[in-house]
């Protein structure tokens, strides 16, 4: 069949049919599949992914109103960046506040709850010095005059008021804890959620130990914020409010002196502020980099080990280590700082306080019992500002996790879900074309990678794609796939554009069987019933047999029951291809696209998959992406592909005969590396 290519000039690619080189670093520009400037958002663009689940129903967020030229903060595109400018701070700022106010929305009546009990516990706890300056003025002249009842009676009542705190106390701490964990757990269940909905292009891009850290250190952050907010904030700042008011009424004068006290810690706290937000999000940042190492070093530990690895491996971990140890020695510097001022300043105004009281005292100008309850609020007036500042620590911490957080779950899709999805025949043929299909990653838009393919497979046909290493075959199938959308034309399946098509519609009829063969840890019953959850075992076992892994599977220790393990580590490579064949035989695709499915297979293991390849192919259209020349004379048309064009077509018997071409020169290459 024809092919008109364009006349674009194509892109370098890599291994994968990725363009080579030319990825952005992380912050530096805009990430694949953000949002171009000027351009409308996404369903994406909301924080809240379709169906997560949250505490208490759905909640979504609006869209920024920012204007266009800032459409970069969207996502995770300054998620590296330090020092932010003034407006990029406040945009990201609002972001967080909307994210973490639909946290707390759905817990609004046990906030409320929290709220009087954090009123009423003030209340009970600050009622304590005035009933010993009652004590002293009063139930001492009295109990020296022999009736000591009234002083009994005053101690009565401090000890009621301390108990009636110690039991608002437990039953707020219980509460608090469920609100803090109700929230934690919706917040990583949207995370979750919405890490699996974003396209391969941001995996490729965002990588597994960034992820692993919003889910770990960021949620720590925030579940540090929410302890401390709802414990420490909530009463320290009633507390204020409550004692100052207190203070002016016991004794004006002293009162005022004590408020021009604040004013210069109101100037202290503006600085704290300010400096603090930029030592967290460089904190957030470190930590970041330092689990990325970790988890790539643990992945790759093999490969670590094999090439002597090990040394390079702790120069790098040492520095990320220094720079987290750094960012927080900072922050620790910064709030030992404040403490301390703030700490001075107290006991400064405590000591004046005192001074002009006692001379007051001397003057007849002022009672004891007032001194010593002006004394106790003032002392209990600085100590909440102790906790405001374990707060403002926790606060900047979590504010920087939260940006982060919120990037991702801000972050477009990239392949979007139809609006109103076309739904695919009951009966899905497997007629496929690629109707004038152009495409260009995001991060290279002006190297076309497709320029410009029409291509028809026929249903039932077996097409065998080939073609030098980054020649874009794998591009071809991440497109049938929908693991991308075309920048121009149209996929079409059956006549359906992909880009109609609902998610579940199209995974049930197009399968992509990959390289790799993943499997995750479980059963091989279980790795199998991916591609048909609920499916009986007497279906599983059926798939098993029709690709010819039934016998393996049952000299298994437990058989179909038999843990695979981690990746499948209890499989050979072999074994693991096999069960990724029974797994989409199960799922009965009407389109099956094989990415370099045999490529890393030795001889005995690959002629067991061709014998497996043959069944999974019989009457479905299939795509194979192959190296291998053994793999792709099962086909019945192959397609060679060169600089993202198609330049030779035909079925491999006619491509061979005709002596000439690149299939033909990779045919004769492999006869003689088999003599």
């Amino acid at each position: 069949m024809s092919t008109t290519p364009g006349t674009e000039s194509p892109a370098v690619l890599d291994a994968d049919g990725e363009p080579a080189n030319d990825q952005p670093a992380d912050g530096a520009t805009r990430r694949a599949g953000a949002h171009p400037v000027g351009a409308e958002p996404v369903d994406g663009a909301d924080l809240v992914p379709a169906g997560a689940p949250t505490a208490g129903g759905l909640e979504r967020f609006t869209r920024l109103d920012v204007p266009p030229e800032h459409e970069a903060w969207r996502g995770v595109a300054y998620e590296e960046v330090d020092d932010l400018d003034n407006a990029a701070s406040v945009a990201l700022r609002d972001r967080s506040r909307r994210l973490l106010i639909s946290l707390c929305r759905p817990m609004k009546r046990a906030l409320l709850l929290a709220t009087v009990l954090v009123v009423l516990d003030t209340a009970l706890s600050l009622s304590g010095p005035l009933v010993i300056g009652r004590a002293i003025d009063v139930g001492v002249p009295r109990a020296t005059n022999g009736a000591a009842g009234v002083l009994v009676e005053f101690i009565a009542v401090y000890i009621a008021l301390g108990l009636g705190s110690a039991l608002v106390r437990a039953v707020f701490t219980r509460l608090s804890g469920r609100i803090g964990q109700a929230i934690l757990f919706d917040l990583r269940q949207r995370v979750f959620d919405r890490v699996q909905r974003l396209s391969v292009n941001f995996h490729e891009s965002y990588t597994s130990g960034r992820v692993i850290s919003r889910l770990t250190s960021d949620l720590d952050a925030l579940n540090d914020l929410i302890s401390q907010s709802l414990d420490g904030v909530f009463s320290s700042v009633l507390s204020i409010v409550v004692i100052i008011v207190v203070l002016l009424v016991l004794d004006l004068p002293l009162g005022l002196l004590v408020l021009a006290a604040f004013v210069p810690l109101l100037f202290w706290t503006r600085w704290f502020q300010r400096r603090s937000r930029q030592v967290y999000r460089r904190n957030r940042t470190a930590i970041a980099k330092t689990i990325v190492q970790f988890v790539e070093s643990m992945n790759g530990v093999r490969a670590v080990q094999a090439f002597r690895r090990e040394r390079r491996n702790e120069q790098i971990m040492d520095a990320l280590s220094s720079e987290y140890r750094d960012a927080t020695a900072d922050g620790l510097l910064l709030i030992a700082k404040f403490a301390s001022v703030t700490r001075a300043v107290g006991n400064l105004t405590l000591a004046v306080v005192l001074a002009l009281g006692a001379y007051r005292i001397t003057q007849g100008d002022m009672a004891i019992g007032t001194l010593a309850a002006f004394s106790l609020y003032l002392r209990r007036l600085f100590d909440p500002l102790d906790d405001l500042a374990n707060f403002f620590n926790a606060y900047q911490s979590a504010s920087a996790a939260l940006e982060k957080i919120s990037g991702v779950l801000e972050e477009p899709l990239g392949v979007e879900q139809p609006t109103h999805p076309v739904a695919l025949p009951a009966e899905v043929r497997g007629d496929v074309r690629f109707s004038g299909v152009e495409f260009a990653y995001a991060s290279a838009p002006d190297r076309v990678v497709l320029p410009r393919l029409h291509l028809h497979l026929p249903a039932g046909q077996v097409l065998a794609v080939v073609g030098a290493t980054g020649a874009g075959k794998t591009t071809l199938a991440k497109l049938l796939s929908r693991f991308y959308d075309p920048t121009a034309g149209a996929v079409t399946v059956d006549g359906v554009d992909l880009r109609d098509v609902a998610d579940t519609d199209l995974r049930r009829a197009v399968v992509m069987v990959t390289q790799e063969s993943f499997l995750f840890s479980g059963s091989v019953a279980e790795n199998i019933a991916l591609g048909k959850p609920g499916a009986s075992r007497d279906e599983i076992v059926a798939a098993a047999r029709a690709v010819g892994a039934d016998g393996f599977i049952q000299a298994l220790p437990e058989g179909y029951d038999t843990d695979v393990r981690k990746r499948g580590g209890r499989l050979s490579a072999g074994q693991r291809q096999l069960v990724s064949f029974a797994r989409a035989f199960l799922a009965d695709p009407a389109v099956l696209i094989l990415d370099e499915a045999t490529s890393s297979l030795d001889i005995p293991s690959e002629r067991l998959v061709q014998q497996a390849l043959r069944t999974l192919l019989r009457g479905r259209t299939a795509v194979i992406i192959a190296h291998r020349l053994s793999t792709v004379l099962i086909a019945d048309r192959v397609l060679v592909i060169d600089g993202g064009r198609v330049v030779e077509d035909g079925s491999p018997h006619e491509l061979i005969r005709s002596g000439e071409g690149q299939f033909a020169g990779l045919h004769q290459a492999w006869e003689e590396s088999l003599v």
